[in-house]
């Protein structure tokens, strides 16, 4: 391997942006595929070893072609290619944990394109105006801790004492705090709630990433330019309880049939769901799991309970709240009607986040500098990007075209569209940050 010289000279360039080191990200990837590969995916625990496997393979290359590094209390890995002045910075980042027997590009395409347009920089001998760090995020995905944004909030100190002890990994029941020191950070700075970044020193965030969606697919686009991250609420672990009864002895009248009162549940708010979009409101509407008990429930039963969970996002407050309201009429009606009782447990939820304008105005507009079609999108799956926008960061994403929708071992991001990416992030980070001012 070539390394790259470490002092690149930091005289005037001519105005074209360094091409992006799409050869260095290829051989990663595949690195990253055999080392943290299983016999059906990739799975990538959240602080465990997978995941120390990336960030020590991303850390690695940083470290050859001469940038520094740093590791803040949370286990985040700042990767800093200097810039003619350093703050406020650009920040390309995004997570390396997988959900398990994921997909290898989740995340990690964007930490790699971030490492690609870096390493395309020292290649050509050019410092960007600012500061270019890529951000290795640690904990996005909630499936192992389920907390939202693990490791981005931890990086602004908005971890609690309360999650950081009572939260624990799916799987081996670990407390977060225990993983987060087991490899290598430190909880004692996160119980005092101190943050590594500034938001005054952070001049914008940008998230690359595979869609985990068909829209740019469908659309015969390599790239979108993402508007929005829908917020949402979620219940995780609802029931409704009804009474077990004889399938051929109780007539109907004298039910209180849990699977009913669930059907109709569901088909009641996809009524909703269609009529506000009709409204011109946009959200999902997801009833991911619904399951009678295994043990009880019985082919001549009437059924007596029903787990299910229930998940709506949108990019609109409002819309979510019309979406609750919906939910709390349709379960008390159906309460009466049909004498069953909902239990909806706990609730979570996430603010929505919109990118910044003219952070999407200059995605865009290099876009086409490229002659590139990019789809103008919202984004329905929650981001690290989420965070950096609550904190007042000018934000964006740029979604990466992926077939066979993500969360399984199926993800087939085109390194040809990864490139396309690449270039336009490379072009961004040309341009001084005062033009987003």
């Amino acid at each position: 391997m070539t390394v790259l010289p470490s002092s690149p000279s930091s005289e005037p360039h001519s105005p074209g942006a360094p091409e992006p080191d799409i050869a260095l990200a290829e051989r990663l990837f595949e690195e990253l595929r055999r080392r943290t590969g299983t016999s059906r995916g990739i799975t990538r625990i959240s602080y465990g070893l997978g995941e120390q496997i990336a960030h020590d393979i991303v850390g690695r290359e940083a470290r050859r072609m001469g940038m520094r590094t740093a590791m803040d209390a949370g286990g985040n890995l700042y990767l800093t290619l200097p810039g003619r002045a350093s703050n406020p910075s650009v920040v390309i980042g995004s997570h390396l944990d997988s959900v398990p027997f994921g997909g290898n590009f989740d995340g990690a395409a964007g930490v790699l394109a971030g490492l690609a347009v870096a390493a395309g920089y020292r290649r050509a001998g050019i410092v960007p105006p600012q500061d270019l760090v890529v951000m290795a995020v640690r904990a996005e995905e909630s499936t192992w801790f389920g907390a939202s944004y693990v490791g981005s909030r931890s990086a602004f100190g908005q971890l609690t004492v309360a999650e950081l002890d009572t939260v624990r990994r799916a799987g081996d029941e670990v407390s977060l705090g225990t993983a987060i020191d087991a490899a290598g950070g430190d909880t004692r700075q996160l119980r005092e709630g101190l943050a590594f970044l500034d938001r005054a020193k952070v001049g914008c965030f940008i998230e690359p990433h595979i869609e985990q969606g068909p829209v740019l697919l469908a659309k015969g686009c390599p790239v979108g330019v993402v508007t929005g991250i829908r917020g949402s609420f979620r219940y995780r672990s609802a029931t409704c309880t009804g009474t077990y009864s004889h399938s051929g002895a109780t007539p109907r009248a004298y039910r209180n049939d849990a699977v009913l009162a669930c059907a109709r549940l569901v088909a009641q708010l996809d009524d909703r769901w269609q009529s506000l979009l009709a409204e011109d409101h946009e959200l999902t509407v997801t009833f991911g799991q619904l399951s009678t008990d295994p043990h009880e429930a019985a082919f001549s039963k009437v059924a007596g309970r029903v787990d299910f969970s229930l998940d709506v996002r949108s990019q609109s407050r409002a819309t979510l709240n019309l979406m609750h309201d919906a939910l709390a009429r349709s379960v008390d009606a159906l309460s009466k009607e049909l004498g069953v009782r909902f239990d909806l447990g706990p609730m979570t939820n996430s603010e929505p986040a919109l990118m910044d304008r003219k952070v999407i105005e200059a995605l865009a507009d290099l876009a086409t500098e490229q002659d590139v079609t990019a789809e103008i999108m919202p984004c329905g799956a929650g981001h690290d990007a989420a965070v950096f926008a609550s904190m007042g960061i000018p934000t964006g994403m740029l979604f990466i075209r992926n077939e066979n929708g993500s969360h399984n071992p199926d993800e087939a991001m085109n390194i040809a569209d990864f490139a396309v990416a690449a270039r336009i992030l490379s072009a961004f980070c040309l341009r001084p940050l005062s033009r987003l001012s």
